[in-house]
């Protein structure tokens, strides 16, 4: 028993603590999205993987593959476990709920916490999904982390949050005081790209399934999923042309051969789901995102199109992925659940707020305290209906 008063405690865009509690309730208000638009599980997905589940997008797809379509779930993570009377890390926290949710509706939950780039993770969740779930009708790949250790030389290679040719000069919000202040930055150079292509693009996804495929754990149709972000002309230096938007093309790239691949031997498939902005740990970090994050969310709640990382997925799975529904996509074969957040009037609004904000008119003008609102979120923080003053349990057990 490790019983105490957790409060949050923030350095920057870096959260130290995280509330059970508050994760716990967090994860029941998603299932209750997602109940509500399937109050019965559909035909879909039985059984899937998800690598990069506790956390984001990740979390919200299991989520929506359990509830929606009633499917047993194997969960891939890397988080910090409770020790003494620190507190575990939300992504942490998340999964204990999610089991003992799923648990209580009679639905499968397996999970490996782990490196998701190591040999040995994989080589661990090979053995968990040949013993609970056989073969996998749905793969999808949600990692978001800054390093990783190249299997193959066994270098340890970072990611970098760079712009590519150029120098870069922008507005974004300094989040430890709220003021809106400017950000330079140096390109990156070719071993950052290199690195963050390394980290961030589609290598390792191709790794996992090559692995699922000669362990005989795909099966016939399977399909597979990673997702990625474009954004608006205003993010574009440093995402969609910086290193970011380099690995993602790799990814996207990684998609096209992975659906030649699964098309062939199982009749299956392969896609890169461009998603909407939202407020995750990894776009809290990236400079000029959570500015106009605020200034997003304000417009589209105006006009009521916002929606969460549970509405993306519902969304996903719900008209995508379900047993008769046709996978839509652009040109570029991307599935666009961005569409919404794109729209010309939706952007033209932000477009003109981005050149009016200042720090004195910040809170007037955008949505900031939602941001920060749904910042502390991630960690189980400003839930309604707790008491952050009372003591709770933060020795939980998956």
């Amino acid at each position: 028993m490790a019983i105490q008063v957790v409060q949050e405690r923030t350095r920057g865009f870096i959260c130290i603590t995280a509330h059970p509690e508050g994760c716990r309730r967090r994860v029941e208000e998603q299932v209750a999205t997602l109940r509500q638009s399937a109050p019965a599980p559909l035909e879909g997905p039985k059984t899937v993987l998800v690598i990069g589940a506790s956390t984001g997008y990740g979390l919200s797809t299991r989520i929506a593959a359990a509830w929606g379509f009633g499917a047993k779930t194997v969960g891939v993570f890397l988080e910090r476990l409770p020790e003494s009377r620190r507190t575990a890390s939300a992504g942490y926290y998340n999964s204990a709920a999610f089991h003992k949710l799923a648990a209580a509706d009679g639905l499968y939950a397996g999970s490996i916490n782990g490196d998701a780039f190591s040999e040995e993770t994989k080589r661990d969740t090979v053995q968990l999904v040949k013993k609970e779930l056989g073969k996998i009708d749905l793969v999808v790949y949600s990692v978001a982390a800054p390093r990783r250790i190249h299997p193959e030389t066994g270098d340890t290679v970072s990611s970098v949050l760079k712009p590519i040719g150029n120098n870069y000069t922008g507005k974004t919000i300094d989040l430890s005081t709220g003021s809106i202040t400017e950000v330079a930055m140096e390109p990156a150079d070719e071993d950052e790209i290199v690195a963050t292509v390394s980290v961030m693009g589609g290598e390792d996804w191709q790794m996992w399934m090559d692995l699922l495929g000669a362990e005989n754990l795909l099966a016939e149709g399977v399909r597979t999923l990673a997702y990625s972000y474009v954004g608006p002309e205003v993010t574009w230096p440093i995402y969609r042309d910086g290193t970011i938007g380099m690995a993602k093309k790799d990814l996207v790239q990684t998609g096209h051969f992975l659906n030649d691949a699964l098309a062939a031997e199982y009749g299956g498939g392969a896609w890169v789901s461009v998603n909407k902005a939202v407020v995750t740990q990894a776009s809290a970090a990236i400079p000029v995102v959570p500015l106009y994050l605020s200034l997003l969310f304000r417009v589209m709640k105006q006009k009521g199109l916002h929606e969460g990382c549970i509405e993306q997925m519902r969304r996903l799975c719900l008209d995508h992925l379900a047993a008769g529904k046709e996978v839509r996509v652009d040109k570029q074969r991307l599935i666009r659940l961005d569409d919404l957040e794109l729209r010309d009037d939706v952007q033209d609004e932000v477009a003109v707020l981005w050149d009016q904000v200042n720090t004195e008119n910040l809170n007037e003008i955008s949505d900031y305290q939602t941001f920060r609102k749904e910042f502390s979120r991630l960690f189980g923080f400003e839930v309604a209906g707790i008491n952050y003053d009372e003591p709770v349990e933060v020795d939980v057990r998956l």
